[in-house]
């Protein structure tokens, strides 16, 4: 059985990466999202076990000292990790699996994984735009919107260490341009497997 690709998207909070995923999770077949553990209180709308896995810091240590975590951070003041079982389940059916984890955790997988992933790092048109979207959402008081801006500004600064970039200007548009990253890097690997291609036309 083949084993899938990994894509790991990062973004700061503001971008849109939920609403671009799901729309790509529509478009694309054979596509897995990994889903986190977090310990953060689910918001409303949020499911257990389709958007988060939600658990409490005392179970997520215990998750790290097993070594259960692929990855796992810090972020906002909440933790949150990426299975390895989950993961490795789901690439040995041949999806490819999106990872949709921060730039600590990316950096923790980029170290971990012998064949490196695909990263995707995806921006909002610009940071009043990203606080804007923040403060619509209120879900957060003031203090922690405020940490969620200034993290947001460190984070944008790793963009060149990502193989690709999306400008969340127009949701749709920005979904388009993920799906057409994954299907390039499907057809890139299929190119790498099978060895190098034969002409396509013989030139006479």
């Amino acid at each position: 059985m083949s084993s899938g690709l990994i894509f790991v998207l990062s973004a700061p909070s503001g971008a849109g990466k939920g609403t671009v995923l799901k729309q790509v999770m529509e478009r694309v077949p054979g596509l897995a999202l990994s889903i986190s553990h977090t310990t953060r209180a689910s918001r409303s709308g949020e499911a257990d076990g389709v958007h988060y896995h939600f658990t409490d810091r005392d179970e997520f240590r215990t998750m790290i000292a097993r070594g259960d975590f692929l990855e796992w951070a810090e972020v906002h003041g909440n933790m949150y990790g990426t299975s390895r079982w989950a993961l490795e389940t789901l690439l040995a059916q041949g999806l490819d699996v999106v990872l949709e984890i921060d730039v600590q955790g990316a950096g923790q997988v980029l170290r971990k994984m012998p064949a490196p992933p695909v990263t995707v790092f995806l921006i909002p048109p610009s940071l009043a735009e990203m606080e804007r979207r923040l403060r619509a959402r209120a879900t957060e008081n003031e203090g922690a919107l405020s940490l969620r801006l200034a993290n947001a500004e460190q984070e944008m600064r790793v963009v060149a260490d990502y193989e690709y970039l999306v400008v969340n200007d127009r949701v749709e548009d920005a979904a388009r341009q993920l799906a057409a990253i994954i299907y390039a890097e499907r057809a890139k690997h299929r190119r790498l497997l099978s060895g190098a291609p034969a002409p396509l036309w013989s030139g006479r």
